[in-house]
């Protein structure tokens, strides 16, 4: 197709984001579906799944500026190659996620638990490997099309707002039609996705110029993107906001169950509408970006959470509906924390003069921070819960307030000091108009 010019239609914005709905599609199963369907059906230890998911998590974390790197020598090559590596990815990862909920497919019938184990651990790499290079493939494509604050916000917009579709449809379908429909349906929009990529509008590609700000792929060492303090005051606020949002997904199921004593059933209720309402917020953020930029829009959506969040602390026993109400209100918020990074990033590498040759490398270390800030939460909150006194299952006074404030007050802090560096960092990542690059 032809080369990108802004503005876009949106049809070339939803064939340039629909990538998103089949990526975010993955996330859920694989480490929310996955142990529950690897301990029902195949009566695997809860301890094996989580140790297999733990080891990805961290190995998977870890080769993705590699990735970014090697998917920056696509981009230097022609489209063609761009197109063709996605789509081996693709191939590679719905591979994989097919062999991981169905192991017998190449095991007979009554195969030991660790022979189901070897077959998940193999297909557990190729569906993480695969979905790391399609991710950043697609993410290192939407940035080289440059724009401003308004219109990069746009293209993150319909990236992440097709994910949260996404994530809703998964949680639908393993919920009411089972494993068999979710990898059915996410093999479908898996191809549809890469036809609307390839009818997409395309970046400029080959090599870009050689100037001293703007080196050749792979000039640059591994861990230089760590070296940039734009880029490393930007990672230091989207770390630092980015456990404070993965605490309470870590912890949701305890605070439903233990604080609030929900019936069961009611937590997939609490999470629809969290990210129905994030989904549904999309367009109001994008309004926003346009009237406030992105820095003071994040900060805006930093403090509608803190604001809304907090309340969990004076939750009890029964207040279902309430929590409700925060669920909601709190989704609204995650349009900016989804909208906003992203095209901040994007705009950082532009102004390095970087965004034709190191993108992937630059995304590769974005990818990093936010597959390590569940580790981190995980981390820090579960075992700050137990020296507390915090059990599982136990009600008693001090645990349940412990849990209260592990769930709410600490990413209640954690955000606040996340805002604080923002603001004071605002001008930093908002240059004036005539340093924009409008394609």
């Amino acid at each position: 197709m032809s080369t990108c010019a802004w503005p876009m239609h949106r049809a070339d914005l939803a064939r340039l984001g629909a990538m998103g709905f089949p990526l975010a599609f993955v996330a859920l199963p694989l480490y929310v579906v996955l142990p529950h369907h690897y301990a029902s059906t195949y009566a695997l230890p809860l301890g094996w799944i989580g140790a297999l998911l733990l080891l990805a998590r961290l190995g998977d974390a870890l080769i993705d500026p590699w990735l970014g790197r090697h998917t920056d020598a696509w981009f230097a090559h022609s489209r063609q190659q761009v197109l063709r590596g996605a789509q081996r990815s693709a191939l590679l990862l719905a591979l994989g996620l097919g062999l991981l909920f169905f192991p017998h497919v190449v095991l007979p019938a009554k195969a030991a638990a660790i022979a189901v184990m070897g077959v998940a651990a193999l297909a557990l790499v190729a569906c993480c490997l695969g979905l790391s290079l399609l991710s950043l493939t697609h993410q290192s494509w939407g940035a080289r099309m440059g724009g401003d604050e308004s219109q990069r916000s746009q293209l993150v917009g319909w990236r992440e707002g097709l994910g949260l579709l996404g994530v809703i449809s998964a949680s639908a379908l393993s919920a009411a039609l089972g494993v068999l429909a979710m990898v059915l349906a996410f093999g479908l929009s898996l191809g549809l996705a890469l036809w609307a990529w390839r009818c997409a509008p395309a970046p400029r590609m080959g090599r870009a110029q050689s100037s001293p700000s703007d080196p050749q792929p792979h000039a640059l060492g591994m861990a230089a993107p760590l070296g940039v303090p734009l880029f490393r005051r930007l990672l230091t606020v989207f770390v630092l906001n980015g456990i404070a949002s993965a605490i309470p997904a870590t912890l949701v199921l305890f605070f439903v169950q233990d604080r609030l004593q929900a019936a069961p059933g009611q937590e997939a209720v609490f999470l629809a509408l969290y990210f129905c309402a994030a989904a549904l917020s999309m367009p109001l953020w994008l309004t926003a970006v346009r009237r406030w930029g992105l820095a003071r829009s994040w900060l805006l959506g930093m403090g509608l959470a803190m604001a809304v969040f907090i309340w969990t602390l004076a939750l009890g026993t029964g207040d279902t509906l309430a929590f409700a109400l925060v669920c909601a209100l709190s989704g609204l918020s995650l349009g900016a924390d989804v909208i906003a990074p992203g095209a901040l990033l994007t705009g950082v590498v532009q102004r390095l003069g970087q965004d034709q040759s190191h993108q992937g490398l630059y995304w590769g270390w974005w990818q990093v921070a936010t597959k390590l800030n569940l580790a981190l939460a995980a981390g820090l909150a579960l075992p700050a819960l137990q020296w507390w006194g915090y059990t599982p299952g136990q009600r008693d006074v001090a645990g349940l307030w412990a849990l209260s404030c592990a769930y709410a007050l600490i990413p209640c802090l954690l955000k606040a000091v996340a805002a604080a560096y923002l603001w004071q960092q605002r001008h930093t990542w908002t240059p004036p108009p005539s340093m924009e690059k409008p394609v």
